[in-house]
């Protein structure tokens, strides 16, 4: 269990004066005064870095690998067009020597074998263009086999890595103005 998964089964804070996650992709040190200014909300910085262990390397995965659930980030990342958190997810992947379909469904391939083209077409569909989801979207994903517990840990996967797109960005723009 690593440092993350350890605290947010305690329920204990993370430690707010060390570089987490965000930092690492905006490039920010502990000297950088939005280092600082980040820092005057520690619950967000904490529960940031508590979400991101809790998605990403759940203490039980509901069956949704950590190969699976790192394809996806960098799926999203990529469509997403946020090359340092593409280049993250990738390198976490390929340090798990994942199979050439989750390679390709990282890299963004349709034409993949069931239950990953279900998957693929999900979450390009909320990641890109989320107002037009249904229902009907969520009885796809059963139909191709996943549970309802699996369903909700995708959809906090998806959720979570467009929330790191979007305050890295956010966090990029700051840091550049």
């Amino acid at each position: 269990m690593d440092r993350f998964n350890s605290i947010a089964a305690q329920g204990n804070r993370v430690v707010t004066d060390v570089l987490d996650d965000m930092d690492r992709l905006v490039g920010l040190t502990p000297e950088d005064a939005l280092f600082k200014a980040r820092r005057f909300r520690p619950e967000f910085v904490d529960g940031t870095e508590i979400c991101r262990a809790s998605v990403l390397h759940p203490a039980n995965d509901q069956g949704l690998g950590a190969d699976l659930r790192l394809a996806l980030g960098l799926r999203m990342a990529q469509l997403n067009a946020h090359k340092t958190l593409a280049a993250d997810y990738r390198a976490q992947l390929l340090a798990l020597e994942p199979t050439p379909q989750i390679i390709a469904l990282a890299d963004g391939a349709t034409d993949l074998e069931e239950p990953l083209a279900t998957i693929a077409r999900h979450v390009d569909l909320i990641t890109l263009e989320p107002i037009k989801a249904t229902a009907g979207d969520i009885a796809r994903l059963a139909a191709a086999g996943f549970s309802n517990p699996q369903i909700v840990a995708l959809s906090e996967l998806i959720a979570f890595v467009n929330f790191q797109v979007r305050v890295a960005t956010g966090l990029s723009l700051m840091r550049s103005a």
